[in-house]
């Protein structure tokens, strides 16, 4: 596997001036969702060290995702299933943001937004995983979803919920890229208006089975980083409160809302 490296639009090498200096963006020349750890590694000879991540078992329910048990070891992996086309890592150094072949044929300036979005996200001090941000309170998370939704939807419905927290964070910031960024500003935008139409009918498709609860979470909490109000139960999340108390209050929704499903 191979990393060339990106060019960037003015714009881009902007943002990562002011968020993430000293990253590097690189092209991948192969699809993942969890780079091997050997490809991985190779990620070595770009950077000046490697600081490979690991979790305590501990904070994982005994029928955790096969993948999952993976990320917490102290196998050195990057991305995971749900990181789109764009994935980051701060275990190197300097960071690295890898865009994935998958994007090709997809308009630049999306392209471009979610490049924006990664190097804000490298900027912020957060977990480049949802298992970071939730931690031991994983469990608690599993364990209010258990009669609801299968290993593999509780790690969806983590990962929605992580991406719902980062957007509380970012989405002020990618709102004033009006002036200074239009073009990434449109595109983060655009990307929102696309979102639109498929939440009118969100609470109608979940009280009918048209959608599972871990699409519908996916797509309810996109909306909260391009600034648009999801619907209920989604709703609750866009509050001041999920930036102040993260997984705590992540983990209190779950259990009120699922407890509301009986």
């Amino acid at each position: 596997m191979t990393f060339a490296q990106r060019d960037l639009s003015p714009a881009l090498a902007a943002v990562r001036e002011t968020h993430a200096p000293t990253a590097l963006v690189r092209d991948a020349d192969r699809d993942f969702e969890t780079l091997p750890s050997a490809r991985a590694e190779e990620l070595g000879l770009l950077v000046d060290a490697l600081d490979p991540l690991s979790y305590p078992e501990s904070w994982l329910p005994p029928d955790a995702p096969e993948v999952l048990v993976r990320y917490a070891s102290d196998e050195f992996t990057v991305g995971a299933p749900g990181d789109g086309g764009v994935a980051w890592t701060r275990q190197t150094d300097p960071p690295v943001v890898l865009v994935k072949p998958r994007l090709e044929g997809s308009p630049d300036a999306f392209v471009d937004f979610l490049v924006a979005e990664a190097l804000v996200q490298v900027g912020l001090d957060v977990p480049e995983h949802f298992l970071g941000f939730f931690e031991a309170r994983y469990l608690d998370l599993a364990d209010a979803a258990r009669d609801h939704l299968d290993p593999v939807e509780t790690y969806q419905l983590a990962a929605a919920l992580y991406e719902a927290s980062l957007g509380v964070h970012t989405r002020d910031v990618f709102a004033g890229w009006e002036a200074d960024h239009p073009d990434l500003f449109d595109a983060w935008v655009d990307a929102g208006e696309r979102l639109e139409p498929r939440l009118s009918g969100l609470p109608n498709d979940l009280a009918t089975g048209g959608t599972e609860f871990g699409d519908a979470a996916e797509l309810a909490c996109a909306a909260i980083k391009h600034g648009i109000e999801p619907p209920t139960p989604f709703g609750a999340l866009d509050a001041p409160a999920y930036r102040e108390y993260g997984a705590d209050y992540a983990v209190q929704w779950a259990e009120t809302t699922f407890d509301r499903l009986g």
